[in-house]
């Protein structure tokens, strides 16, 4: 067990170290952020990996505060500079041009917008590192030479999860990822969502509060925290009803905050997960009945639309050098528009 003593926080010179390292992760500690043990506030940067390897990087000398080594209670405090280095040299990360099909809604000089489908992973990371939509991008744009695909100033502004289909908008210069980054981070942007869920609303209409963070259970998942809680960051959807199909219903979410997985884990904390979201639980049978026909039913919905039911539909923001308000709208995809159909012809022969 670790003891909270100051004396264990800094590993000392004369303790064994590896010779030559590597830095693989970055990590700047925000001005508010309170004080919290390196290992938990890695944890919550590091999705791919556990606080118990965490724990173990610190204890080799792998995690440093401040181009020190670091004990795993080491508290990090506001202005550190985090860094987790590795006897190995990092993965090259570097984002090459391929030539992988792009649905362009819009584009002009500053920005291009996107339907993605499902399935396309947005940005290169862990398991991912080619194949994507900013590998994509960067062939595109591969004439265009003010566009460098690896300098963070240009690229992808907000992303959606890799099964979730819809509305993207990618920065062609600084000028415009800052200007759209405002928009989002001001909450000024306009984003709507179609997802069909598990069960039977009463209310037309809600609103979800309940901060995002890490599944302590599951670091691929988010969990919902109390707002008053100092977990996670503060996240509201706001959901109206589109049409009721007795087991499940089809809503339009609209975000007011843009948290990781943000739809999905509301939705599962308010008792109804996404249609076919395996992370979240929704690729059981939550409703309706014991059946076989039902079962078969629902299995062959699931296999028509091999994923959460969830498209990013309408994406609206204020132009970053026009100054005139963009709007756009996108059909669902095929497997969605497919799965509503049939839930639609199930309740017709029910009635």
């Amino acid at each position: 067990m670790i003891e909270d003593d100051d004396k264990l926080d800094i590993i000392e010179d004369d303790e064994e170290q590896p010779t030559q390292l590597y830095e693989h992760y970055h990590f700047e500690v925000d001005r508010g952020q309170v004080p919290v043990r390196v290992d938990k506030y890695m944890f919550e940067k590091l999705q791919h990996s556990s606080r118990n390897r965490i724990q173990k990087a610190a204890d080799a000398g792998f995690v440093h505060v401040n181009d020190r080594p670091v004990k795993s209670n080491y508290k990090v405090r506001p202005g550190d500079v985090v860094t987790l280095m590795m006897d190995r040299p990092h993965y090259d990360t570097t984002i090459e041009p391929e030539d992988i099909p792009l649905d362009v809604v819009y584009e002009d000089d500053e920005l291009m917008v996107i339907n993605k489908p499902a399935g396309l992973v947005v940005h290169p990371g862990v398991g991912n590192f080619h194949g994507t939509l900013i590998n994509a991008v960067a062939w595109h744009l591969r004439n265009l030479s003010s566009y460098d695909p690896n300098d963070p100033s240009v690229g992808l502004v907000h992303r959606i999860d890799k099964d979730t289909s819809g509305l993207l908008v990618v920065a062609k210069t600084p000028e415009a990822k800052t200007e759209l980054g405002a928009q989002f981070f001001n909450k000024t942007t306009h984003r709507s969502y179609v997802a069909l869920v598990w069960g039977h609303f009463t209310e037309d209409s809600g609103r979800i509060e309940g901060n995002i963070g890490r599944d302590p259970k599951d670091r691929l998942r988010m969990a919902v925290f109390p707002p008053e809680s100092d977990i996670g960051k503060s996240a509201v959807t706001h959901y109206r009803v589109l049409e009721r199909y007795g087991y499940t219903t089809l809503v339009e979410c609209i975000l007011e905050t843009g948290r990781t997985h943000q739809i999905r884990a509301h939705m599962r904390h308010i008792g109804h997960p996404l249609f076919g979201d395996e992370r979240y639980g929704g690729c059981e049978i939550l409703r309706g009945e014991r059946s076989a026909s039902y079962k078969q039913y629902i299995n062959n919905c699931f296999k028509l639309c091999n994923r959460q039911a969830l498209h990013a539909k309408t994406l609206g923001f204020v132009h970053p050098k026009t100054k005139q308000q963009m709007d756009f709208s996108s059909e669902l995809a095929d497997d969605m528009t497919a799965l509503i159909e049939k839930w639609r012809n199930y309740m017709k022969v029910k009635a």
